[in-house]
């Protein structure tokens, strides 16, 4: 399953959003992933593994399900999660990308590339559907604590 969507950030034209800087939101989407248990729902734990100049590897703990991942960042754009695949898990990536389409309006793209096990027609579509809902109010929950760290002069 592949899909994106974007989240606008700054809207220059309504003065009821709170602008953020391009520096601020690359440092909130670092922080995503080295702090996750701040930003993803159900985490129990995640623990570094490695650590590279712009790469981490991680084990993260769902109750019994363990994911493990590598984060790469490209300063100062993009944040790319390779995510292993296992028994439990079919892998897949997905890339936070800023995009500045013209000044002061910041957007992220939220670009998912999944592996799936097996294609079953119609009842793979429905589950696909909602999965792309589930991980669309994900994204923006981590605009929204990205949000509120600004707002706490935390980025």
């Amino acid at each position: 399953m592949n899909f994106s969507h974007l989240i606008q950030i700054n809207d220059p034209l309504n003065p009821s959003i709170e602008p953020l800087s391009q520096q601020q939101l690359w440092r909130g989407l670092v922080k995503r992933a080295e702090s996750p248990s701040y930003f993803v729902i159900g985490l129990d734990e995640c623990r570094l593994l490695d650590r590279g100049p712009n790469t981490l590897v991680r084990q993260l703990r769902f109750g019994k399900l363990i994911v493990r991942d590598r984060v790469i960042f490209e300063p100062p754009i993009q944040v790319r999660y390779e995510i292993e695949a296992s028994k439990d898990v079919p892998g897949g990536s997905l890339i936070m990308r800023i995009e500045e389409p013209q000044p002061r309006y910041l957007f992220v793209r939220f670009e998912y590339q999944l592996l799936e096990e097996g294609d079953d027609g119609i009842g793979n579509d429905f589950y696909n559907e909602f999965r792309k809902s589930a991980y669309v109010g994900s994204d923006i929950d981590t605009i929204r604590a990205i949000r509120q760290l600004a707002a706490e002069g935390l980025l």
